[in-house]
């Protein structure tokens, strides 16, 4: 399994490469996600929770880094974290045994990340 950074840098220039070929529809999709992601009646923390389960049942790793990364900062705990994997499992059976400890392993990479 890859780290958090591992999948991060993969990801990095492709998604430059084509943030430069399609720059609108990249920046409405940004704008969507901040919309989507941000302050309302639900919070912040819950929403980035929401979106890691789908990032698990998608079995998506740059998602799970996004929406760890995203609960980390919005001051998830490693509990709740877990309890949202919980739910994936329980929505996606097998996959969600695999793909759920790698979204925990990313949200302990992203809370010690935080920390330097």
């Amino acid at each position: 399994m890859k780290s958090s950074d591992e999948v991060r840098e993969e990801l990095r220039q492709p998604a430059l490469d084509l943030r430069a070929m399609i720059p609108d529809v990249l920046k409405s999709y940004a704008e969507m996600s901040r919309a989507a992601l941000g302050p309302g009646e639900l919070a912040s923390s819950f929403k980035e929770l929401l979106a890691l389960v789908i990032a698990i049942t998608r079995e998506c790793d740059g998602c799970i880094v996004s929406h760890t990364r995203g609960a980390a900062r919005e001051g998830a705990t490693r509990q709740q974290v877990a309890e949202a994997i919980g739910v994936a499992i329980s929505m996606n059976g097998g996959p969600g045994t695999v793909w759920g400890p790698r979204a925990l392993r990313a949200f302990d990479e992203a809370v010690e990340a935080r920390k330097s």
